[in-house]
């Protein structure tokens, strides 16, 4: 459970068992329906409360705002070769000329010339350059990427993660996430 909630949609904070974000980007957030029906399945602890409820004739509950897992979710060791985490590696943004708009991939060597579709083939690349690199390897374009591609491990994600936060952080999310910022006195 993933959800895509609004800010006034009420979005719930999901964390393991040892308080850290499932995930930081995206965001663990679950609506607060899924995070109500987790309370009530018992697979959940409330951590933090909106100043809201909700009511039925007989119950009332606060909606929670933070939940964490009872049960600890190991995370991966080796992220997933997606598109996302291409993009989340390398910064949303093009590997060639740094445009942040109309990502798309490229293959450093071409698939046509025996290019694999790896972390370690594979770039951010913005439409034009793409199209402007084409079929030709980085030597034949003269277009060479700003990184060499690598698989990055999840750490390395997360911190990218940490980057771009979403567009909506509750209060009372603050303490659970980014714990490795120095604290205010």
């Amino acid at each position: 459970m993933n959800a895509h909630v609004s800010q006034g949609g009420w979005p719930v904070l999901v964390l393991n068992a040892d308080f850290r974000p499932l995930s930081y980007y995206p965001l663990s957030l679950w609506s607060w329906q899924d995070a109500i029906k987790a309370v009530f399945l018992d697979r959940v602890n409330i951590v933090e409360y909106y100043d809201r409820a909700v009511r039925s004739p007989s119950f009332e509950i606060q909606l929670p705002s933070v939940v964490s897992l009872k049960s600890f979710v190991k995370p991966t060791t080796h992220p997933a070769f997606t598109r996302f985490n291409v993009f989340l590696r390398d910064r949303f943004v093009c590997q060639y000329c740094l445009a942040s708009d109309d990502l798309t991939f490229d293959h450093i060597i071409p698939r046509s010339k025996g290019g694999q579709t790896t972390w370690e083939n594979v770039v951010a690349a913005c439409s034009p350059c793409n199209l402007r690199k084409g079929n030709l390897t980085t030597q034949q374009a003269r277009m060479f990427p700003r990184q060499t591609p690598f698989a990055p491990t999840v750490h390395q994600l997360h911190r990218n993660g940490r980057l771009f936060p979403p567009n909506y952080l509750h209060d009372s999310w603050l303490d659970y996430l980014y714990w490795d910022t120095e604290l205010d006195p």
